[in-house]
This record gives C-alpha cells, sequence and structure tokens, in this order.
C-alpha cells in the first residue's frame, strides 16, 4: 500500500443490475477523490445454496417476492463482460477499478482483468480453500475480518502466508458486518489489537450510518478504509441504507485527508512554521511597571508582563532582580539588557 490512506469507495451491489447506475456509481465515487471505486464479482450459484436465507437487513431493503438470498443475488449478479466497460470507464475518470471475487471462478477472472489487489469480504475469511485460491495469484491482499475472532484471523493470515503471501502484502481491515452497525458495536479499538498481534498494516470496513468512525479509525492509524455508497438510500436493495450518498461520501474523503495531513506531523512538541509568527504577538516579555530613576535596585513588583514578546522572557525574571539601572526609564516601556549596570 501506498503512504497514504487509500480510500475505497465500495459500490458493491448499489447497481441494481444496471449498468448505466454502475457507471453512476464512478462517477460520484472519482468525484469525491476514493482511490478506488469497488463493485462485487459473484455467480450466485457459487456462492449461495438456493434454501439460503437472507439476513435481516436484507429483508428490509429487498423487493417483496424476492425471497431467498439466492434469488436476491441473482438479480444482483454484474456479469463478467461488464467489467471490461466499467474498468475502462473508471480509468478514463481517474479513479482504479477494483472488485471483490466471492468465488474461485470470480477470482480467476478478476486476475485476468488485471486488478491490482485482491479484497477477501469478511464471509470468506473461513474458506481455505478460496483462500489458498486467492493466494496463489501472488497479489497484495485486503482482508476484511466482520464476524471473526481474532484466533480466527490468525488462522486465515496464516494459511494466506503458507501459501506465498508474505505479511507486507495483506492489510487486514477490522470490520462490523451488520448493517449498520450500532456504534456500541464498533470496537475500533480491535483495529490496534490485530495490528500489535499479527504484524501486519490494517485499516477499517465501515458499515456504521455516518462518517465519523472512519475518520476516527485514520486518526488510530488505519491505511486503508472501504465505506459502501449510494446515489440514494431509498433505493431498493440490501446495501443502499447503510450507504453514504454521494455529498457525504465527499464530505468523508475530505475529512479523512486533513486528518490524515494532521497527524503527518514529526511527533515532537515543536512550533510548526505557520505558528512561528506568532509569538511575537502573543507572548509577553518584561516591562517596568513605574517610572524609575537612574540608580534605582531593582526589586520583586518592578516588571509587569506585557504583550510584545519581542523584549526579555519573563522566565528569566528572577535573573534580574537586584540589577541596578543606569539610566531613568518610563512605566511600561519594555525591559533591555542596555538598561542595567
Amino acid at each position: 500500500m501506498a503512504n497514504k490512506v487509500i480510500i475505497i469507495a465500495e459500490a458493491g451491489v448499489n447497481h441494481n443490475g444496471d449498468i448505466n447506475l454502475a457507471k453512476k456509481l464512478i462517477e460520484e465515487a472519482a468525484r469525491a477523490g476514493a482511490d478506488y471505486v469497488k463493485f462485487q464479482t459473484f455467480k450466485a450459484k457459487n456462492l449461495v445454496s438456493k434454501t439460503a436465507l437472507k439476513a435481516d437487513y436484507q429483508i428490509k431493503k429487498s423487493k417483496s417476492g424476492d425471497d431467498s438470498q439466492f434469488q436476491m443475488l441473482k438479480n444482483l449478479e454484474m456479469p463478467f463482460e461488464w467489467h471490461f466497460e466499467l474498468k475502462d470507464y473508471a480509468e478514463k475518470l481517474g479513479i482504479k477499478f477494483l472488485s471483490t471475487g466471492f468465488d474461485e471462478e470470480s477470482i480467476d477472472f478478476l486476475d485476468k482483468l488485471g486488478i491490482d489487489l485482491f479484497k477477501i469480504p469478511s464471509g470468506e475469511i473461513t474458506n481455505k480453500p478460496y483462500l489458498i485460491h486467492v493466494a496463489s495469484q501472488g497479489k497484495p491482499i485486503i482482508l476484511s475480518t466482520g464476524m471473526a475472532g481474532l484466533e480466527e484471523v490468525i488462522a486465515a493470515v496464516d494459511v494466506l502466508v503458507a501459501h506465498g503471501i508474505t505479511k507486507q502484502m495483506i492489510t487486514v481491515l477490522h470490520c462490523n458486518t451488520e448493517y449498520p452497525t450500532p456504534m456500541k458495536d464498533v470496537n475500533l479499538m480491535a483495529m490496534l489489537h490485530i495490528k500489535s498481534q499479527l504484524g501486519v498494516e490494517v485499516g477499517y470496513s465501515d458499515h456504521t450510518l455516518g462518517i465519523e468512525v472512519p475518520i476516527a479509525a485514520v486518526a488510530l492509524g488505519a491505511k486503508v478504509i472501504e465505506k459502501h455508497f449510494t446515489l440514494d438510500k431509498n433505493m431498493d436493495g440490501p446495501d443502499h441504507l447503510a450507504s453514504l450518498e454521494p455529498k457525504e461520501l465527499k464530505m468523508m474523503l475530505q475529512s479523512i485527508r486533513n486528518v490524515e495531513l494532521a497527524i503527518s506531523g514529526s511527533g515532537f512538541k515543536e512550533p510548526s512554521e505557520s505558528e512561528k509568527r506568532n509569538i511575537i504577538i502573543v507572548r509577553k516579555s518584561l516591562h517596568f511597571k513605574k517610572n524609575f530613576k537612574k540608580g534605582h535596585i531593582i526589586g520583586e513588583g518592578d516588571f509587569i508582563t506585557l504583550r510584545p514578546g519581542s523584549g526579555i522572557n519573563p522566565m528569566l525574571i528572577d535573573s534580574y532582580l537586584g540589577k541596578t539601572l543606569n539610566q531613568e526609564v518610563e512605566a511600561f516601556s519594555i525591559i533591555e539588557n542596555s538598561h542595567f549596570i
């Protein structure tokens, strides 16, 4: 991964089976400034049985009549032939195309398509044959960890490493797969636990409502952020409700880039170049409190601290006590070393 935070705008299945809608999603992701726009590549027959049930969040936002998970996913398949057109379209708009492959056939296709990394979804973290197949492609991997305990994350990473992927090629995303995720269930500090225990780069895949948590993740050290987005949260489909609309996506991107700059300093507490000019204006220096004649011996209470800070630092006040004036001075004038014998 690059030094900057990689931001993946997750279009997912929010194209609703319409290639023109998919293109509009690419346009919005590029306009927001995301690094990648990501879709999902799968064949329903390779992913789910015809008797599998939907999750509650899928039922709430799916069209009535789509009673099975199989039929829902069948309706949301993105044909292989779309990928070529969408990838070209994304590249013309200056954004990288990415898609999550959910089965081995899709992984092989995406490899031939020329994507530059593989994203392993949370649901496949315990799918050893799948993990081995992804690892065999030899490309960098982003691994989502929703629903997984640390032991399962370690086991998945071990499989990838055992089949040729180095830890330097892996970024592990903390994730919660409830759509939308309640704030009390985010457990964002687990991202740092993953990093400390596995020695890999980490990031965060977000399904909360709003943009606060991805921004916080960046402040904590996330190197990759993934967030679903849509053109309209009220559209039919399983993921629209927990997705950002275009204005929110752009706001999240801008906020992350600002936070990224804010945490990019040296780490040492020192005045920045932009604030150094304020030192003289805002700080104070020692001034005479009253009119004093030549020969006056300075005692406690003879000085007052006033702006500007261009004179003697008040932290040095003790070194001037007991000194004798070699000239007459006026009240509230700034003190100088030349005033003393």
